[in-house]
C-alpha cells in the first residue's frame, strides 16, 4: 500500500474515534480522574440515563436527539470504510439476512457475558474499586422504557460497529495482526467505561477480547450488536423496573 494511502486510512480511522468512542474515552479518564481523587470509589455513585429537562416532552425531544446524533458517526464510518476499503456494512455482516441465526448467537453471547458482568460488578464492587450503577433516572413517564431501549439499541450499534467492524477493517488493511487488533479494540472498549470504575474497565477489556475473537472467527457484527443490546436493556430496564433489589446500584 502507498504510503499517502496508508495515511489516509489512519486520519479516517482517527477523526472516526475523535468524533466517538475515542472522545468518550477521553471524558472516561477525567471523569476517573476526578472520581479518584474526591474520595473512595466504592463510595461513589455513577449515574445514566439522566433527565435532560424538568418537562415531560422537552426532555424526550432531548433524549432522543442525543440517541439519534450519536448514530451519526456511525454513518461515516461505514462511509468512509467503504469509499476507502471497498467494504460494505453488509460485508462486516451489519444487515438481516441471518435474523433467526444472529438472534440466538447473540442470546448465547449474552446469557454468557451477563453472569461474568454481573461477577465483576460484585467483585469490583466488594473490593471498593467500582462506583455503584444507576443505571435508569428518567422520569416516571409512558416513554421511559422505550427510550432506555433506544439507549441500549444506540449503544450497541456504535460500540459493535465501530470497535469490531470498522476498527478491524482498517487494522487488516493496514496489515495489523487480528490479535493485535482484538486487544487494541478491548483496551479502547475498556477505557471508556473507566469513569464507572476499575471493576467495569476490567470487565468490558474482557468482553472486548471475547467480542473480538468472536468477530473474528465468525465476521458478522449483527450477534454482538444483539448481545450488547441486551446486556444493556437488561442493565437499563431492569434497573428502572426493580432498582438496588437485583443489586444494580446498591
Amino acid at each position: 500500500m502507498a504510503p499517502a494511502a496508508r495515511r489516509n486510512l489512519k486520519l479516517e480511522i482517527l477523526l472516526v474515534m475523535a468524533l466517538s468512542l475515542g472522545q468518550s474515552a477521553v471524558y472516561s479518564l477525567v471523569s476517573f480522574a476526578d472520581k479518584a481523587t474526591r474520595g473512595p470509589l466504592g463510595g461513589q455513585t455513577t449515574a445514566m440515563n439522566t433527565a435532560k429537562n424538568t418537562r415531560e416532552y422537552f426532555d424526550l425531544a432531548y433524549q432522543l436527539l442525543e440517541i439519534g446524533f450519536a448514530l451519526v458517526p456511525v454513518l461515516l464510518a461505514l462511509y468512509l470504510m467503504k469509499r476507502s476499503t471497498g467494504t460494505t456494512a453488509r460485508m462486516i455482516g451489519f444487515d438481516l439476512r441471518r435474523p433467526g441465526r444472529d438472534s440466538l448467537a447473540g442470546l448465547g453471547l449474552f446469557l454468557a457475558m451477563g453472569i461474568g458482568t454481573l461477577g465483576v460488578y460484585a467483585a469490583g464492587r466488594a473490593l471498593g474499586i467500582t462506583t455503584a450503577l444507576s443505571t435508569a433516572n428518567l422520569g416516571d413517564y409512558w416513554w421511559s422504557i422505550p427510550v432506555l431501549l433506544l439507549s441500549a439499541a444506540r449503544h450497541a450499534v456504535v460500540e459493535e460497529v465501530i470497535m469490531l467492524g470498522v476498527l478491524f477493517t482498517y487494522g487488516r488493511k493496514l496489515g495489523a495482526g487480528a490479535w493485535k487488533i482484538i486487544i487494541i479494540s478491548a483496551a479502547i472498549r475498556g477505557s471508556y467505561h473507566l469513569y464507572q470504575g476499575i471493576g467495569p474497565m476490567i470487565g468490558n477489556m474482557i468482553m472486548g477480547i471475547v467480542f473480538g475473537w468472536v468477530y473474528h472467527r465468525f465476521g458478522r457484527v449483527m450477534p454482538l450488536v444483539i448481545a450488547h443490546f441486551l446486556l444493556d436493556a437488561f442493565g437499563f430496564v431492569g434497573f428502572l423496573l426493580l432498582g438496588p433489589a437485583i443489586g444494580i446500584g446498591a
